[in-house]
């Protein structure tokens, strides 16, 4: 899977989630999809980091900058 391609699967992973119904138009925007996918990515990133799967790492800092480009 692709960097571009992981990036669209993380946000869409979180546009999907139901929100919340406070109102009828209680939804989850892609600016807040996309800072929650930044996040989880990160996560993983820093976990590779730690552990020595610098390939994964460089995965994920490439998927981020993905992120940010949607």
């Amino acid at each position: 899977m692709t960097a571009a391609e992981k990036a669209k699967e993380l946000v869409q992973k979180y546009l999907d989630i139901k929100a919340i119904k406070l109102s009828d138009y209680s939804v989850i925007y892609l600016p807040t999809a996309k800072e929650c996918a930044i996040i989880a990515a990160e996560e993983v990133m820093e976990y590779s980091v730690l552990h020595g799967f610098v390939g994964l790492s460089e995965y994920y800092a490439e998927v981020i900058e993905e992120i940010k480009n949607l």
